[in-house]
């Protein structure tokens, strides 16, 4: 397996490199995604992907009388996340899980906000996952989707290229798809450095 396949699912040694390269070389544009969108101090929120853990983190600070929770298919992921987010853990309000993002073990309308960072790329049926996301999403919830590539530069077939899975999605693919699974009001939001961000509420 090449090291960038462990951008998809990290494993062994690779993968911890990879998950503390998550954590260090993505935190720009998280704090960017977090900009668009309001987090209340009680909210219950997902991580779906939640790779290094350090946006779950980003979630307990914003959100300190809620409790939040990160999914991830990768051991490697989880036991970073956790880590990194023990005192979290240690008091109720955090917990993370392994688990796949096409079987979600969630209740329906569960939670207040749910972030993607740098992960939709990785999701085997985009489609099917999107209306697993609306039905655990509160009526009034949020969700978020970040990535660093929008879909609109050439030079980033070098990635799918490299990484087994992958697909990266133009914001046109993400709104419909989101619409297909019952969201309404899909705003996007770019940056010069190829940066999007997805924000849309279940109404």
């Amino acid at each position: 397996m090449s090291f960038f396949q462990n951008t998809c699912k990290p494993k062994g040694i690779g993968g911890k490199i990879m998950v503390h390269m998550m954590n260090t070389g993505h935190s720009s544009m998280a704090e960017w995604g977090f900009t668009h969108m309001e987090i209340q101090s009680d909210d219950v929120c997902l991580d779906i992907g939640c790779g290094g853990g350090a946006n779950v983190r980003k979630l307990l600070e914003k959100s300190p009388y809620g409790k939040v929770t990160g999914i991830d298919y990768s051991e490697i992921s989880v036991e970073k996340t956790r880590k990194i987010n023990k005192a979290g853990i240690e008091s109720k309000r955090c917990e993370i899980l392994q688990g796949d993002v096409m079987k979600l073990p969630f209740r329906d309308e569960i939670f207040d906000v749910i972030t993607a960072f740098e992960t939709i790329y990785f999701w085997p049926d985009i489609c099917e996952a999107f209306k697993q996301v609306y039905k655990i999403l509160k009526i009034g919830g949020t969700f978020m989707i970040c990535n660093e590539s929008n879909g609109e530069n050439p030079r980033d077939e070098k990635w799918t290229n490299r990484i087994q899975g992958m697909k990266i999605y133009n914001s046109e693919q993400i709104k419909k798809f989101l619409e297909d699974a019952g969201f309404t009001d899909v705003k996007v939001d770019k940056t010069k450095k190829g940066w999007i961000c997805v924000v849309v509420k279940k109404l």
